[in-house]
């Protein structure tokens, strides 16, 4: 066999493995069967109730996008001045947001924007509030799929 036969051979093997290590990703990375993607949650310590919504439900992977976050106590008051901060990424691929969201307002009623939002590709994510008010500092990890 000559040269040009055995590149071709150590070529396809090469295409061969990488098929196989993306089809083996593809399918190790498929996010748990039982995902819980509600989007209201008590926070971890169970001081307080939230729910958060887009505020565009056909919002698209790789654009920036707004999010609501409404904050009540565990007793279902609504939670004013609240200092949240905004986490996540995507655990399956250890990286985070590829922006850093931010509350950009208060908007009564224990309601909050969030700015800055973007899931640059499909997937697993999480989105974490880190909530601290009156009744103390507690987090919320919601997952989302997209």
């Amino acid at each position: 066999m000559g040269l040009k036969g055995k590149i071709g051979i150590a070529l396809g093997a090469v295409v061969i493995a990488v098929a196989a290590a993306v089809g083996y990703m593809m399918f190790v990375m498929a996010p748990p069967s039982d995902l819980d993607l509600a989007r209201s949650k008590k926070t971890a310590k169970g001081l307080y109730a939230v729910e958060i919504a887009p505020e565009n439900p056909a919002f698209e992977r790789n654009m920036l996008h707004g999010w609501i976050a409404t904050v009540k106590t565990a007793d279902g008051v609504a939670v004013e001045d609240a200092q949240i901060t905004v986490d996540g990424g995507m655990p399956q691929h250890g990286h985070g947001l590829p922006t850093a969201p931010q509350v950009t307002a208060a908007l009564g009623d224990g309601r909050y924007r969030i700015e800055g939002v973007r899931f640059n590709m499909s997937g697993w994510w999480e989105f974490k509030l880190h909530v601290s008010a009156a009744a103390g500092e507690d987090d919320v990890t919601f997952n989302l799929s997209l």
